[in-house]
């Protein structure tokens, strides 16, 4: 594209008025979008603060009051056998669904909820020797580029009678229930004293590693079950509004798209008042 390819292009376009008409419709869904968009970074700061006092401690809900009580993971937990398969060897139509360390690593929620998400598959014979994942289960990715991806993982949930198997790059692990509430252990990844914990002992220059024993080794304080479920439903309520909320700023965006599509091409008209019809009104009037 050059000045004298502009210059021999011909746009057809709408009066001025007609512009100006289509100006103030896109800049009020313009302004629609930025005000959502500050709210949801609003709710995300909010939540942020809220895991940050609840998940430590620093302030407990209303009607608990136990001490909480300082656990060895590796106490209460169980591993499960992973896979080791590539992208390049999963497909689409087999029948067990395979969680990969990159999916966990770009999935944005603490809960892999299986009536939302589908994943690549395997074949029932390559699974066969791989572990069934159960509601409750937390997977955790063994790899990250940066620091900030240690301890990320995905508390498995809606399985019914899907069949799931952990894969390449990742630990799954099964928790005591009567330890770790279901619900709440997706949120471990969050703790400071856990990240903490596991930061300190990756190991790796341009990719950082994580294993079973750093996991199993980490000394954790934590509430009653009781208190844990409370505190995930909190933090749960507060991610159903801050989804609702990206859903609709999704559409916004969306309809903003069409809106230009529709108005910049002239398949959709606003009506505009002409001078014509300001003089007919006046004569009128």
């Amino acid at each position: 594209m050059n000045l004298s390819a502009l210059n021999k292009m011909r746009l057809p376009v709408p009066s001025l008025p007609e512009q100006r008409a289509i100006a103030v419709a896109l800049a009020d869904v313009d302004a629609t979008i930025s005000a959502m968009i500050k709210l949801l970074a609003k709710k995300r700061d909010l939540r942020t603060a809220t895991m940050q006092r609840l998940l430590t401690g620093k302030e407990r809900l209303p009607g608990f009051s136990k001490p909480w009580q300082v656990k060895k993971l590796g106490d209460h937990v169980s591993f499960l056998k992973n896979g080791t398969h590539s992208r390049a060897q999963l497909t689409i139509e087999d029948p067990i669904r395979y969680l990969h360390y990159g999916d966990i690593h770009v999935f944005p929620d603490t809960h892999l909820d299986l009536d939302c998400n589908d994943f690549p598959r395997l074949p029932e014979g390559e699974a066969r020797r791989l572990s069934r994942l159960e509601d409750g289960d937390l997977v955790f990715v063994d790899a990250s580029e940066d620091l900030n991806g240690i301890g990320k993982s995905v508390e498995v949930r809606g399985l019914d009678e899907i069949d799931l198997v952990a894969g390449q790059h990742t630990i799954a692990v099964r928790f005591d229930k009567a330890v770790l509430a279901d619900g709440f252990k997706a949120y471990l990844q969050h703790i400071p004293d856990f990240t903490r914990h596991l930061r300190r002992l990756a190991a790796g220059t341009k990719v950082y590693a994580t294993n079973r024993k750093h996991i199993a080794s980490a000394e954790i304080l934590l509430p009653e079950p009781e208190e844990q479920r409370a505190i995930a439903e909190v933090i749960g309520d507060m991610s159903i509004e801050i989804a609702t909320l990206q859903r609709r700023l999704s559409k916004t965006t969306a309809l903003k798209q069409a809106m230009m599509q529709a108005l910049l091409t002239g398949r959709v008209r606003l009506p505009v008042e002409t001078e014509e019809d300001a003089s007919k009104e006046l004569a009128h009037a």
